[in-house]
């Protein structure tokens, strides 16, 4: 009996820290980030009151870049916000907000959030009107939807760029959308559906997950020889 109480408190200790690790990499993977804000800001379609929110990627495996907003405790979903990733915008080795210029006595809006250690940002796409606003204000060009995206077809509604003279481009020639050393057949690649989970992380959180199960069932071996002796 006390050699399976023993080890029971080894397998408890392994199963602490694989949830851990699991964890870890699950805010990796949906590159969930709480941010506050003291004051309004413009996101698209939407102001968001001064306060902490909660920024997370839709749990998608073939499109990366679907933006949620929740409260801060992640149980109330405030909007679902479009992106393109923006490789011309400079990463950082913390989370990092930027804005655009705006209209005056409007609030700032947010133009892309950067993810720690990702080399490109999460440039948030407008409503066309809204867009072309903001590109003026801005004298930057802005990523638009030509049309109102429904759940349904956020994932394939038409964008095009909006330049500061009120023209549009498409977003793949306006808006570095793929980083500078992708091949030409990569980068014209259509879109597929992987049929497998992609491997999402190194080998660093395995090695650790079987050094706390060793240390797990060290110390349940020790815990027996010391009733025993």
């Amino acid at each position: 009996m006390r050699f399976f109480k023993a080890v029971l408190v080894g397998i408890t200790l392994c199963l602490f820290a694989g949830m851990f690790v699991n964890l870890a990499r699950a805010d990796k993977w949906n590159k969930k980030t709480i941010l506050t804000f003291n004051q309004p800001i413009e996101v698209p379609g939407k102001v968001l009151s001064a306060g902490t929110y909660t920024f997370k990627l839709v749990d998608s495996i073939a499109f990366r870049h679907i933006v949620q907003i929740w409260n801060e405790d992640g149980t109330q979903l405030i909007t679902t916000i479009l992106a393109v990733p923006n490789y011309r915008l400079e990463p950082k080795g913390e989370t990092v907000i930027k804005f655009r210029e705006r209209p005056a006595d409007s609030p700032e809006a947010l133009r892309a959030w950067f993810y720690p250690g990702d080399n490109f940002g999460q440039e948030f796409v407008y409503p066309e009107a809204r867009a072309i606003q903001l590109a003026q204000a801005s004298n930057e060009i802005v990523p638009a939807e030509t049309v109102e995206p429904t759940e349904s077809t956020l994932k394939t509604v038409p964008l095009v760029a909006i330049t500061p003279e009120k023209k549009e481009e498409p977003v793949t020639e306006a808006i570095q959308v793929l980083p500078m050393h992708v091949p030409e057949k990569l980068a014209v690649a259509p879109v597929t559906t992987a049929k497998e989970l992609p491997k999402t992380g190194s080998a660093i959180p395995l090695i650790g997950l079987l050094g706390m199960v060793s240390i797990g069932l060290a110390f349940g071996l020790k815990l027996l020889a010391k009733q025993l002796s």
